[in-house]
């Protein structure tokens, strides 16, 4: 990590402390894709040693935000925009049939927590939250999976996650208002609790091209 990233009033020692502060740094583009987490400089910054430090960095490999590569060190995972459009490729295919197995689902005992994952956006859009909007961003997308019952589409989103997060890292950025993700996503909850379907694909569709233009 290039020395300009500096640690303003944050102290922290312990390795579940540096490796929230470590996410965090990531999600809010303090520490670009591709950028280097330099072990030297973050243990100088935050007066900690080396212990916590590799901790959060072995976290944030397995998270797959982070890849270590010998002798040279600890770097940003980057995601490329073929990357994303691929991936946005399958989902505006497979997410409608995922929110339609898990519609019944949705509309009955996981209500709560659908309601719950646009509560979670409202908060932290509402406060400028990015780490906190990616997080609750991706919940509301993966309950349809999850809630489909199938294990081939749990597969999928498993194996896209972590590069949507680094994508919506900077996504949402992008947003002259940051709230306006909290109403798009009740766009599409409102549209699964009415049985909407192909509503919901239209609003998936126009969602994921106005997103994927304003990265151009």
């Amino acid at each position: 990590m290039d020395r300009k990233f500096q640690w303003q009033e944050q102290r922290t020692t312990t390795p579940d402390g540096v490796y929230r502060l470590l996410r965090t740094a990531i999600l809010d583009g303090t520490v670009p894709q591709g950028g280097q987490l330099r072990e030297t400089h973050i243990a100088e910054d935050l007066g900690i040693s080396r212990s916590p430090l590799r901790e959060a960095l072995t976290r944030l490999e397995e998270e797959g935000l982070v890849v270590k590569i010998p002798f040279r060190g600890a770097f940003v995972v980057e995601v490329t925009a073929r990357d994303v459009a691929e991936i946005a490729s399958i989902r505006v295919l497979v997410e409608p049939y995922a929110a339609e197995l898990s519609a019944e689902k949705l509309c009955g005992p996981e209500r709560p927590r659908l309601m719950q994952t646009i509560e979670e956006l409202h908060r932290a859009t509402d406060t400028n939250d990015i780490p906190a909007s990616i997080d609750a961003h991706l919940r509301f997308h993966r309950l349809f999976y999850d809630s489909s019952g199938n294990a081939v589409l749990q597969g999928l989103w498993n194996g896209w996650e972590t590069k949507l997060r680094l994508y919506l890292a900077v996504d949402h950025r992008s947003y002259s208002n940051l709230h306006d993700i909290a109403v798009e996503h009740e766009r599409l909850a409102a549209l699964v609790l009415e049985g909407d379907i192909d509503g919901f694909r239209q609003e998936l569709v126009s969602q994921m091209q106005n997103a994927l233009r304003a990265q151009l």
